[in-house]
Formats: C-alpha cells, structure tokens, sequence
C-alpha cells in the first residue's frame, strides 16, 4: 500500500488519496480473499487478525521439527479449467505448487478388518464393491453409474454472485444444470442414510456413510457423488504445503497487491454512527475508520458481540437465535491427535492415505466425547512433503466430538481436561499399535487438540470446523443472505459479511465470498468489478511456511506430549 499512512485509517475522513477504504476482519481465507479483490478494484483495504498467523481454520502448528496440518483433507479447484480453480489462481493459492492426487477417496475398515476402498474411478469402485457383495449389485451400479454422470459434469459456480449473474451466465448454468436436472434432483433428495440401509451387506451399509471419513450425518448422494467425481479428475487433490501453504500463499498475495495485515489486532466492536458502520475499535482502544467494514469472523461474534444484536431481520433470527442452538445444525467438532513418527508409518501393501476404522463399543468407550464409534487415520506425510523432519512422519487421527463435553470439561478442572486428552493420546497409541505392529516403540510425541482449542484459536461457534451444516435449512437461508440481501444486514450500510458463516462451509465456498463482497460493493459503487491471475511462479517450499507457533506458547495449546 504504497504511500500509507496510520493517518488514513485512525481519522474518519479518511486524509490521504486513492480509492474507498475497506476494513477487513479476521485474515482466514475469506477475509483475505476480500482483500485480495478489493486491491485487485482499487481500494485501499486492511485486515484486523487476532492471531499471529493467517489461515483461521486453514492452518498448522510444529513441535520438535514437525508440522500439524490442522484443515485440508481435499480442496476443490486444483485442476485446471473451471471456475474454483481461477479463483485459487486469482489469490495465488496454488503459485509454485505440487498437487498430490490419490486413486481413493477413502478406505473403510470395520471391527474384523473386512474393509472397502472407495476408488474416484467408477469402473474400478464398480469392480470392487461387486467382488464385496454381489448380491448388492443393483444397488451398486447405481451408484457407479451416477458417479459416471458426475465425471460429465462441470459445475462450479464461484465467480460471480448471485444477484450480478448476467443473462449470459445464468443461462450457461441452465445448459449445464438443465440435462443433468433429474439425476441433481433425485441424488440431492436421496439421504445417504437411506440410500446405505438399502445394502444388504453390513460392511457397505455402514461404510458408504464415511465415504467423507466420518458420517456427517444428513447430507444426500449428491455432495458425495460431486466430490469423489471431482478427485477423479483430479480437481480435488491436495496442494503442497497444505493449510497453512495456503494460507501463506493467498497472504503473499494480498502484500504484494498492496495490502496489510495487522497480527495480534483483536476487533472488540464495529463502530456505527446513524446506522452505517464506519470503523472499529480494538481490544487496546485504538480505533480505525474506513468507508466500508467487512466481517469474515465466526458470525455469532459479529452479530451479537461486534454490533451488539442491534442489526437483525427474520433470516439472521432464525439462524442465531434459533438454529445455532437446534443440535445437528452445525458441522460437527472435532478432536484431533497429530503423531510423530520415526520412519514409514505402514510400509505394507494394502497402504491408504485415508482410513476409516469403525469401532467396537469397548474402543468407542475410551474416546472422550465422541459422537460416533469411528476414527479417521490418515498418513499426512503421504499429503506432502515438509511435514516432518527426513527419516520421520506424521499421522493425524481425527474423531467427531461433542463441544459441550469439552467446554464443561476445561472450566471445571483443567488438570482433568488435559487427563482427557492424555487419554486420547495413550488409546491413540494403542490403536496404533494394534493396526500397525512395531509402531509403538517409533512414536516420538503425541499433540491433541480438542474442540475447546478450536473454540479458543479461531472464534468458531461450538468449536464447528465447517460452521452450519450443508443441505439444511441453514443452507437455505444462507443461500439467500448471499442472492438475496447481498451479504449486508437490515439497517446498516457500509458493512458486509464474508466466510462461512454467509458461504456455507468448504475453503472455495469461503474464498468465493470474499469475490462476491467486492462485487456487491464495486456495483453499489458504481463501478465495473476486475480481477487478475496472480503471475508468481517461484516453485514453493516448506521454508515459505515461515515461522510456526508453538501451541505451549499459544493460545490452541497441545497440552499433550508422550
């Protein structure tokens, strides 16, 4: 931001030339995205980050020379020629970058060890759900012949929102919803559940709900179908560097347009003068002042903390006063447990990434908090390199975890809090050990996060990765605070919402956003909305991940080591 001064941003008048001046807060992926756009549209824009690193949820920490990538599991737009990917190009996500791309999506193991792999190629997943369960046959090319029909079809609509689309652009869409519009209808109406109890084999009725590694319960075929089509073209792959590569990429981005992050800035509250936001004010006092605030926080936050409850309608009541506290409506917490290893973690022949192991009621019992009887195994340094020191690897094991259990847990006694993780990381050891003999003598450390941390680092409502859940009301009436009223709320101008909590969950729904807030405010303003691809080249590397936190020392504490 050549030429800035504090005087431009600490004055309401807002001294000094150039373009409107837009106040950003929160530097995870939506925010930044929003800054990325409205440099790319001439404005002068600063993020307010409460935390000494960008990413939000899009994250990682180290410990004793390894990396605990904390979001990415997939990210849809790592190929090339559709609209995700544009938009990770326009916010040099994936400048420089490798992607790694599996021929599965996940394996499922039940509790005797029969297990099935669910493969991105539909010939090859037909062929060995038959050799499973012939009797399920029917059932089964169903399926596969969906998925076939999805591999047709390219729909990502992440360019322009909603309420700007051109007759051009909607009626492109219509050509590509329209042929496809009964197999949308009936895979979007078809809930997994029901689809799964239709097997007769027991390991496929369970297995097909933890195709997305846990049963998020509630979703339909089509969400599963989408993305399992979408890593067959190998438009869901994982970007080196992982979360935080990013994260890091898209702040390079942002810098090098011109823009500014301010770290270790918390926002207390978003300053309103005759019902137009104006500015905010941080937790040390200072105040800020811009033409135009954008929250891309938990949303929670910023309705009722940052603005005070003041600025609601029907569509933000039903949603935070009603269906924030409705169980189900938000994507499930999680518990996480990062393992270092020396050497190759599972050397053997029937290697997987990613694998789903459902649980007997004894193991499920050990697992503090736990919403289901699985947990989720996966080789993170199979992901990408710089995760762990030469001769070394990670495994990260993930379950859904109740938030309620661990917030009571941790302000009623913080010895037994940490004792609760501690009993994560000693069964995580065990299991371990019992799936892949030997391990246990090569386990260096073992760092947990619980829901409370997740809470704690980025603000999320009940610790909810992905906020509201998919395919819910929520979604609906999200759907329609991004189409219908802009991404504003009733009563105040000169202030938008960005991220997830607006966008629905998923890092290319929440970097879309942040396209979308520029757009509305470049067409309130009277001006054509541009973008561009970023141009840098320079191959990446672990060193761009810059200096990691230690969690002892912030606040997503890893109070486990063993």
């Amino acid at each position: 931001m050549s030429g800035e001064t504090e005087d431009e941003w600490s004055s309401p008048d807002g001294a000094g030339d150039g373009g409107p001046r837009v106040i950003v807060i929160g530097a995870g992926v939506a925010g930044m995205s929003t800054g990325c756009y409205a440099q790319m549209n001439g404005m002068r824009s600063r993020i307010f980050e409460k935390h000494v690193l960008p990413g939000g949820c899009c994250t990682a920490w180290s410990r004793e020379g390894y990396v605990f990538d904390y979001c990415i599991e997939w990210l849809i737009g790592t190929a090339e020629g559709n609209e995700a990917h544009q938009v990770w190009r326009e916010l040099g996500a994936l400048d420089g970058k490798t992607i790694t791309n599996f021929e599965m999506f996940n394996r499922v193991v039940d509790e005797t060890g029969r297990s099935v792999t669910f493969y991105n190629d539909p010939d090859r997943l037909e062929r060995h759900l038959l050799d499973l369960s012939p009797a399920d046959a029917r059932l089964i090319r169903t399926f596969c012949r969906d998925l076939r029909r999805f591999v047709d079809i390219e729909l990502y609509p992440f360019l322009t929102a909603p309420a700007l689309r051109t007759v051009r652009e909607r009626a492109a869409l219509l050509r590509t919803v329209l042929p496809a519009f009964r197999l949308f209808w009936r895979t979007a109406s078809t809930p997994m559940h029901a689809f799964a109890d239709r097997f007769q084999d027991p390991l496929l009725r369970r297995a097909f709900r933890n195709i997305f590694f846990q049963d998020p319960e509630g979703f339909p075929l089509l969400p599963y179908l989408f993305n399992m089509a979408g890593a067959h073209h190998l438009n869901a792959g994982f970007p080196q560097g992982g979360s935080l590569g990013l994260a890091r990429s898209i702040e390079e981005r942002y810098t090098s347009l011109g823009g500014r992050i301010s770290y270790r800035a918390r926002v207390e509250r978003i300053l309103v003068e005759d019902g137009r936001a104006i500015g905010i004010e941080l937790r040390d006092g200072k105040r800020y002042y811009a033409d135009h605030v954008v929250s891309a926080c938990d949303g929670h936050t910023t309705i009722h903390g940052l603005l005070q409850g003041r600025f609601t309608g029907p569509r933000i009541d039903k949603l935070y006063d009603e269906l924030l506290h409705r169980p189900g409506a938000l994507f499930p917490a999680v518990v996480s447990a990062f393992v270092g290893v020396r050497g190759d973690p599972d050397p053997g022949p029937d290697r997987a990434h990613s694998t789903t192991y459902l649980l007997p009621p004894e193991d499920a019992a050990r697992l503090p908090g736990a919403l289901q009887s699985s947990v989720v195994v996966q080789l993170r340094s199979d992901y990408s390199d710089g995760f762990a020191p030469p001769g070394r690897s990670v495994i990260h094991c993930t379950y859904f975890s109740d938030f309620a259990y661990w917030k009571a847990l941790r302000a009623a006694d913080r010895k037994d809090y940490r004792a609760k993780k501690g009993q994560v990381a000693a069964f995580v050891r065990e299991f371990l050990e019992r799936r892949m003999p030997g391990i246990g003598e090569r386990i260096e450390l073992v760092d947990v996060a619980s829901p409370a941390t997740t809470r704690r680092y980025t603000g999320n409502h009940d610790g909810s990765i992905l906020a509201w859940k998919a395919f819910s009301e929520a979604d609906d009436i999200a759907a329609k605070l991004v189409g219908k009223d802009r991404m504003r709320l009733p009563g105040l101008s000169g202030f938008s919402m960005a991220g997830q909590w607006v966008g629905m969950g998923g890092l290319i729904r929440a970097a879309s956003t942040g396209r979308f807030v520029v757009q509305y405010l470049c067409d309130e303003l009277g001006r054509g909305f541009t973008a561009s691809e970023s141009r840098g080249t320079e191959p990446w590397h672990p060193g761009k991940l810059g200096r990691l936190p230690q969690l002892d020392k912030w606040s997503m504490r890893g109070d486990v080591r063993t």
